[in-house]
């Protein structure tokens, strides 16, 4: 999927979109997606100035976006104003290695369980084929409250 479908997936728009592309996806099963991480993104000039390394919890949430994607193409619906996809739950988040300007980071999801609507994921993100973080997602999809 390129940067066009991946916006009829997720609400998410700059500076919080973190999927540039999907690399591949097997409904009900797994994905893999792609963040180009650029020494143009708006952390790095806080986090940190004398060496910059992408926050761990915006690896955490490109790993819920892509998630989020699987889980969307799972029930074959798209994003719509209607309904918002939520965080239930973060385990065993792991960081292995600091991510840096100039990595290109892949972001891996699969279903584990899906249950009353909620959504687990077994979940790594890898820079060169090494694993930087690796986390246990639950995540829901709720109606918008009104």
């Amino acid at each position: 999927m390129n940067i066009h479908e991946i916006l009829q997936y997720l609400p998410h728009r700059y500076p919080f979109l973190l999927v540039d592309r999907v690399l591949s996806c097997e409904p009900g099963k797994n994905i893999a997606a792609l963040k180009n991480v650029t020494i143009n993104e708006p952390f790095f000039n806080g986090h940190f100035p004398h060496h910059p390394v992408m926050p761990g919890v915006l690896i955490i949430e490109a790993l819920a976006q892509a998630a989020a994607i699987l889980t969307l193409k799972t029930m074959d619906v798209k994003a719509d104003e209607n309904s918002i996809y939520y965080f239930v739950g973060i385990d065993r988040a792991r960081f292995k290695q600091p991510v840096q300007a100039g990595d290109q980071l892949i972001l891996k999801a699969t279903i584990e369980r899906q249950r009353i609507g909620i959504w687990k994921y077994s979940t790594q993100a890898e820079v060169d084929g090494r694993i930087v973080t690796e986390a246990e997602l639950m995540c829901t999809v709720r109606s918008k409250p009104s």
